[in-house]
């Protein structure tokens, strides 16, 4: 079993910046991908960015390609999403979430077995 919990979200102003973290406990040492989702009101959710455990491979949604950046550091076993130039389309609930498989098909969730209980990114203009 895994356990994440997420952090550091919040409300800023869109041009902002907030870097969401997501601290993974119990038997990770099998993950194998690692990501982040978002729901908006009224949206199915979405997959964001994708963190390939060993190689370090990434993933990203059009919608955020070169404004976030998917990260871990392992010695902490947490997993960041830095997110820069904010837009009000990125207000939603954003979730980490692993995945033990071996192998992903983006943007598919059902590979992620394990998930957080989200964290809120609200962006006003």
């Amino acid at each position: 079993q895994v356990q994440l919990v997420e952090s550091g979200g919040g409300s800023v102003q869109a041009g902002g910046s907030l870097r969401l973290s997501c601290a993974a406990s119990g038997y990770t040492a099998s993950t194998n991908y690692m990501g982040w989702f978002r729901q908006a009101p009224g949206k199915e959710r979405e997959g964001v960015a994708i963190f390939r455990a060993g190689s370090g491979t990434t993933l990203y949604a059009d919608s955020v390609k070169g404004r976030f950046t998917i990260s871990q550091e392992r010695s902490k076993n947490t997993l960041y999403l830095q997110m820069n130039s904010l837009k009000l389309e990125d207000t939603a609930m954003y979730y980490c979430a692993y995945s033990t498989l071996a192998s992903y098909r983006w943007p598919q969730q059902s590979e992620f077995a394990y998930w957080g209980q989200g964290t809120q990114v609200t962006i006003s203009s």
